[in-house]
């Protein structure tokens, strides 16, 4: 398997107890995704920005003790990475971000840009989601749109996960709608999670998703359907393909990341999307069983490759 490199921004993740004390950890969505493939024996490399400060640090620590490779970890003096809070209620989840100076979001305008852009026209597959979409200002973004171009011209796989987080975009759904038409059509897999599809386009069903993605020109879309698994299309038709076993639920923190992890390892193994989608189910229904982002090593170690 090629390299895969996945581009966006790891916060420091402060995850409330039930004894109302937080759990000090790190996390974000691409970065979650980096990690459960790591987990899997995929290549990939993350790629972002942090300072050089003590909890950069760690998020450097936490990447290469899951085997992430850090190279494209960029560290810029004098500045820090961004903090998001999380609290749960029933297992599911609310975020709240401090993150509006972290490095990550001048990431393709910083003076290394070229060396990254450089990397991601290597790469066997490039892992972005809404999330890193919404970090970037629009020279940023036209940065990382020539380089996925370009990938994608010497034969990368691009694969697009929505993650569509209204705060983000700073509740201007126009802006947001906006780019992800533009980045949509750079997609070789789309992995939008039905929720944001609903919230941003207003989809009544599936069928609306799916149908947008075909006016992208996107060849593979697997719709992430929360509790009810996912839905794929099978020789012409929608297929759901739903949780094996039901579910004791703690914390949904990226459940999604994590379904895109299995997903995407199945798929570049050869696997049917059909197979690969009962392969994220399973990924996810082990990963909302623990509080946080990244489940303990123990319990994805049950995780059959």
């Amino acid at each position: 398997m090629r390299e895969i490199i996945s581009v966006g921004e790891c916060m420091i993740e402060l995850a409330r107890r039930a004894d109302g004390a937080f759990d000090l950890r790190v996390g974000g969505d691409t970065f979650n995704t980096a990690i459960y493939l790591a987990r899997l024996g995929a290549p990939v490399t993350y790629m972002t920005a942090v300072g050089d400060d003590p909890y950069s640090a760690r998020i450097i620590a936490t990447a290469r003790g899951e085997n992430v490779n850090d190279e494209m970890i960029l560290t810029i003096a004098g500045r820090m990475p961004g903090l998001y809070l999380i609290e749960t209620s029933a297992g599911e989840r609310s975020f709240w971000y401090w993150r509006d100076q972290a490095p990550a979001r001048e990431l393709f305008e910083l003076a290394s840009a070229g060396q990254l852009v450089a990397r991601l026209k290597e790469a066997g597959t490039i892992y972005i989601s809404g999330v890193t979409l919404s970090l970037y200002s629009a020279r940023g973004l036209d940065v990382l749109h020539e380089a996925l171009a370009e990938a994608r011209h010497n034969g990368a796989k691009v694969v697009i996960d929505s993650n569509y987080r209204p705060v983000g975009w700073r509740h201007d759904a126009g802006r947001a709608r906006e780019t992800y038409a533009r980045f949509w059509p750079q997609a070789d897999i789309a992995l939008p999670s039905f929720e944001d599809e609903q919230a941003l386009w207003d989809d009544a069903g599936p069928e609306d998703t799916f149908a947008r993605m075909a006016r992208f020109g996107v060849a593979e879309t697997c719709l992430k359907m929360a509790e009810r698994g996912a839905v794929v299309e099978l020789d012409g038709s929608l297929v759901p393909i739903t949780p094996a076993t039901a579910i004791s639920l703690v914390d949904t923190t990226a459940a999604g990341d994590s379904f895109s992890a299995a997903y995407l390892w199945a798929r570049l193994n050869g696997r049917s999307a059909a197979a690969a989608a009962a392969h994220g189910n399973r990924l996810a229904g082990i990963v909302i069983q623990h509080p946080g982002a990244i489940a303990p090593k123990s319990a994805t170690a049950r995780f059959g490759q």
